[in-house]
Protein backbone atom coordinates (compact mmCIF):
# COMPACT_ATOMS: atom_id res chain seq x y z
CA UNK A 1 0.00 0.00 0.00
CA UNK A 2 1.19 3.20 -1.07
CA UNK A 3 0.12 6.84 -0.74
CA UNK A 4 1.10 10.45 -1.48
CA UNK A 5 0.77 12.90 0.87
CA UNK A 6 0.95 16.86 1.06
CA UNK A 7 2.15 18.63 4.87
CA UNK A 8 4.04 21.70 4.80
CA UNK A 9 4.09 22.76 1.15
CA UNK A 10 5.98 19.68 -0.19
CA UNK A 11 4.16 16.32 -1.41
CA UNK A 12 6.18 12.74 0.12
CA UNK A 13 5.71 9.23 -0.95
CA UNK A 14 5.09 7.15 1.78
CA UNK A 15 4.19 3.27 2.64
CA UNK A 16 3.57 2.03 6.02
CA UNK A 17 7.16 1.82 8.21
CA UNK A 18 8.67 4.74 6.62
CA UNK A 19 10.13 7.59 8.26
CA UNK A 20 10.54 10.72 6.90
CA UNK A 21 11.39 13.53 7.95
CA UNK A 22 8.87 16.76 7.03
CA UNK A 23 8.38 20.07 8.18
CA UNK A 24 8.04 21.16 11.88
CA UNK A 25 4.60 20.06 13.22
CA UNK A 26 3.59 20.80 16.59
CA UNK A 27 2.64 17.87 18.78
CA UNK A 28 4.25 15.86 21.70
CA UNK A 29 7.01 12.78 20.64
CA UNK A 30 5.32 9.41 20.55
CA UNK A 31 1.65 10.99 19.61
CA UNK A 32 -0.14 9.90 16.90
CA UNK A 33 -0.78 12.29 14.14
CA UNK A 34 -3.23 11.73 11.27
CA UNK A 35 -2.45 13.22 7.36
CA UNK A 36 -5.91 14.24 5.68
CA UNK A 37 -4.45 15.31 2.36
CA UNK A 38 -3.75 12.28 0.29
CA UNK A 39 -2.84 12.84 -3.03
CA UNK A 40 -2.47 9.43 -4.81
CA UNK A 41 -3.73 5.95 -3.31
CA UNK A 42 -2.34 2.72 -4.44
CA UNK A 43 -3.80 -0.61 -2.54
CA UNK A 44 -3.48 -3.92 -4.32
CA UNK A 45 -2.46 -2.47 -7.81
CA UNK A 46 -5.13 -0.30 -7.77
CA UNK A 47 -4.02 3.10 -8.33
CA UNK A 48 -6.61 6.07 -7.10
CA UNK A 49 -6.20 9.40 -7.72
CA UNK A 50 -7.33 12.90 -6.43
CA UNK A 51 -8.30 15.42 -7.80
CA UNK A 52 -7.26 17.06 -6.09
CA UNK A 53 -8.11 14.93 -2.64
CA UNK A 54 -8.66 11.59 -2.22
CA UNK A 55 -12.12 10.82 -0.62
CA UNK A 56 -12.32 9.49 3.15
CA UNK A 57 -8.35 8.68 2.26
CA UNK A 58 -5.95 8.94 5.39
CA UNK A 59 -2.43 8.19 6.49
CA UNK A 60 -1.82 7.64 10.75
CA UNK A 61 1.36 8.35 11.97
CA UNK A 62 3.75 8.21 15.02
CA UNK A 63 5.89 11.38 15.83
CA UNK A 64 9.11 9.94 16.78
CA UNK A 65 11.33 13.17 17.08
CA UNK A 66 11.09 16.85 17.06
CA UNK A 67 14.58 18.58 16.20
CA UNK A 68 16.57 21.06 14.36
CA UNK A 69 19.08 20.22 10.82
CA UNK A 70 22.24 21.04 10.26
CA UNK A 71 23.58 24.85 10.24
CA UNK A 72 23.75 26.01 6.99
CA UNK A 73 25.51 29.13 6.10
CA UNK A 74 24.73 32.37 4.30
CA UNK A 75 27.09 34.40 2.96
CA UNK A 76 27.23 37.23 1.14
CA UNK A 77 29.89 39.62 -0.40
CA UNK A 78 30.46 42.22 -3.12
CA UNK A 79 34.32 42.38 -4.30
CA UNK A 80 35.45 45.83 -3.72
CA UNK A 81 32.96 47.55 -1.50
CA UNK A 82 33.61 45.87 1.71
CA UNK A 83 30.70 44.16 2.21
CA UNK A 84 30.55 40.87 3.86
CA UNK A 85 27.72 39.24 5.69
CA UNK A 86 27.71 35.57 7.38
CA UNK A 87 24.40 34.33 8.75
CA UNK A 88 22.93 31.05 9.71
CA UNK A 89 20.28 28.58 9.80
CA UNK A 90 18.77 25.82 11.03
CA UNK A 91 15.65 24.60 9.84
CA UNK A 92 13.02 23.06 12.74
CA UNK A 93 11.98 19.32 11.50
CA UNK A 94 9.46 16.61 12.39
CA UNK A 95 10.70 13.08 11.96
CA UNK A 96 7.18 10.74 11.53
CA UNK A 97 6.79 7.08 11.46
CA UNK A 98 4.34 5.99 8.62
CA UNK A 99 1.81 3.65 10.76
CA UNK A 100 -1.21 3.34 8.36
CA UNK A 101 -3.21 3.78 5.86
CA UNK A 102 -6.78 4.07 5.19
CA UNK A 103 -9.06 4.69 2.24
Amino acid sequence: MLAVIKTGGKQYFVSPGNKIKIEKINGDVEKEIEFSEVLLLEKDKDVNIGEPLVKDAKVFGKILMQDKAKKIIIFKYKPKKRYKKKTGHRQEFTEVEITKISG
